[in-house]
Parts: C-alpha cells; structure tokens; sequence
C-alpha cells in the first residue's frame, strides 16, 4: 500500500495515516498540525518496535503503539459538540450541518472548555454533564446572537 502525502506533500508512515484519519473524525481543527502527527508517529513506530524487540507479540506492540499515538485524544470536545447539536438543536441545525457548525464554534466555547481537565475519560467523570450542560447553553447564546 501506497503511503498518503500530508499537506506538505510528505509522505505519512502507516501511524501518521492512523493519526491523521483519526484527527479527521475526533478534531479536525488539528489535522494540519504536522509537527503534532509527525511526532506522534514517530512515538508510535518507536513503541512499536521496541516492544517487538523485548519480546512482545505483533498485536502487544500494536495496543502499545496505539496507547501512544492516542494519547490525550480519546475524549473530543469537538464530538462533544457534535452530539450537542444533535441533541439539543435538531430543530435549528440540521443533521448534515452539525459537524461544520460544531468545528465553526468550537473555538467560541473555549472559556468554558478551560473549566475542565480535558482527560481522555473524561466522557465518564461525573464533571462530563456539567460541561455538557454549559456547552449546550453557549450552543443556545451562540443561535440566538445569530450564528449559523
């Protein structure tokens, strides 16, 4: 398989694709963040391989690379967004919007996303419906000042 060019017109290892794709999805405000994803492939194919070489299994060396690479990404307050519009605006923003609207928004929450430690379990703390409840309600000031 053909390795993917970045925005730089580098080409991406197989984790810096892995990264990159799941950038995409979970914070697309990052996606060209190449110093980022470059260093993190990096720690990716690194834990990989050194895991291999003490002994470990392909798939041990994987879920390793993969703890790596993922690190600090597992909770998303851009998906959080998302499900916010879903949710609570079905009525004001349609489906097919609510990624686009989420990403254009995102950078407005920021006040209330500092209030929290973003973890990567964060979605299961008991902190999660607070948050949730102040990003619906900067979702709500945000609509009716007119965003859309």
């Amino acid at each position: 398989m053909r390795n993917k060019k970045n925005k730089t017109g580098q080409e991406l290892s197989y984790y810096g694709f892995s990264l990159l794709s799941y950038l995409k999805e979970n914070y697309p405000h990052r996606t060209g963040d190449t110093t980022f994803i470059e260093e993190r492939a990096d720690a990716g194919a690194k834990t990989y391989c050194n895991a291999v070489k003490n002994g470990q299994t392909h798939i041990e060396a994987e879920e390793l690379a993969s703890i790596a690479l993922f690190q600090g990404l597992h909770f998303s307050a851009y998906n959080t967004l998302v499900h916010i519009l879903w949710n609570e605006f079905s009525a004001e923003i349609p489906e097919e919007r609510a990624k686009e609207i989420a990403l254009q928004i995102l950078p407005l929450c920021s006040e209330v996303l500092d209030k929290y430690t973003l973890t990567d379990d964060f979605e299961s703390t008991s902190q999660y419906d607070e948050l949730y409840t102040e990003l619906t309600g900067t979702v709500e000031i945000l609509l009716e000042d007119g965003l859309q």
